[in-house]
């Protein structure tokens, strides 16, 4: 999913998301809402906070598979949970200052 500077920008991300995925599926977009996409996933990425949750839970599962990685895939690893950081880190960053305008 895209960032978004507004909750209107994240609204028009949910639904464009969402109706690439019904039309992956063959369906229309009402249905695969309700059908397929669990509303805890759209609130939490509302309120920003989708990419942390789910870097939590790839941290857990990587953390117990790490031993059993080859160098090579430790290396793309340890690239992919450096980009994740940032990424997370910009977020909320650019939510703490946008939080700060509100104010």
């Amino acid at each position: 999913m895209q960032s978004f500077d507004s909750a209107t920008q994240a609204k028009r991300n949910l639904r464009s998301a969402i109706e690439n995925v019904a039309a992956r599926l063959g369906n229309t977009p009402t249905i695969c809402r309700k059908c397929y996409v669990h509303p805890e996933v759209l609130t939490s990425y509302l309120d920003g906070n989708l990419m942390l949750e789910i870097k939590s839970e790839i941290d857990g599962e990587l953390r117990d598979a790490l031993p059993a990685l080859r160098p090579e895939e430790a290396a793309v690893l340890a690239l992919l949970r450096g980009r994740l950081e940032r990424e997370t880190e910009a977020r909320l960053t650019s939510q703490s200052v946008a939080g700060g305008k509100a104010a």
